[in-house]
């Protein structure tokens, strides 16, 4: 049994770390070109990616948008 409470406390633990990482990315104000972030983001499911996606445009609307924001023609935002 604590072999499986470990477990559970270690994926809990990382989804809390990589999820605050991924909202702090798409919350940002200082730029849309984070790596780290840009990764997250770009591995997320389409509704996730796609909320993330429209709040870094709202901070960045002139901005090129990131890997996984973009349109097919990589230049508009999705």
């Amino acid at each position: 049994m604590t072999i499986v409470r470990f477990a559970l406390i270690v994926i809990v633990g990382l989804f809390v770390v990589v999820g605050g990482r991924w909202y702090a990315y798409v919350s940002n104000t200082s730029s849309p070109y984070d790596e780290v972030g840009i990764e997250i983001n770009s591995r997320l499911p389409h509704g996730l990616r796609k909320w993330g996606c429209d709040r870094l445009q709202q901070s960045f609307p002139e901005s090129v948008p990131p890997y996984g924001c973009g349109a097919p023609d990589s230049r508009s935002w999705i």
